[in-house]
């Protein structure tokens, strides 16, 4: 099986649960950035990562789901400031699965990560209550992943492995 590990990160998240997942799968396997992918084509399943940018998916991973990922197999893992029970993480992934729609997508996986000091600086001088909500959260992010987080990608990744 031929397996892919693609992503976009912007501070250093992504890229650190993308390298957790490609340390966990087994077999012949490639990871590297997104903008470097020009097809899915030839690889049995694709693990595409990303952020979480002004509430949706970063818009270079939305565009490469909408315009690659039609009857590919995937599993997609992101990003974000949130808690990973928080009600958005939902509405996120919702969005990252109609980016999607025609990919037979077999695992989603998210979790936390650090939001950068002028993202928190932003969100805090906004005039909109939500956005200074997300601000205030983004000091209890320092350090995420942790390697708990990461371990749990690691996991993560094994399972999906596992059921093909």
């Amino acid at each position: 099986m031929k397996t892919l590990v693609a992503y976009v990160s912007q501070t250093g998240n992504t890229k650190k649960v993308a390298e957790a997942v490609y340390e966990a799968i087994p077999g012949e396997k490639e990871i590297m950035e997104l903008a470097e992918v020009v097809s899915l084509d030839g690889y049995d399943l694709a693990f595409i990562g990303f952020p979480i940018n002004a509430f949706s998916p970063n818009p270079a991973a939305k565009e490469f789901l909408e315009k690659n990922s039609s009857g590919k197999k995937i599993a997609i893992f992101m990003t974000h400031g949130a808690h990973e029970d928080s009600e958005d993480v939902g509405l996120w992934l919702d969005k990252a699965r109609e980016a999607a729609a025609g990919a037979e997508i077999v695992s989603t996986f998210n979790c936390q990560g650090e939001v950068a000091q002028p993202i928190i600086d932003f969100l805090l001088k906004s005039d909109e209550p939500r956005m200074q909500e997300f601000g205030k959260l983004g000091p209890t992010t320092k350090g995420q992943p942790d390697e708990s987080r990461l371990e749990r990608a690691r996991a993560w990744a094994l399972e999906v492995m596992s059921k093909l």
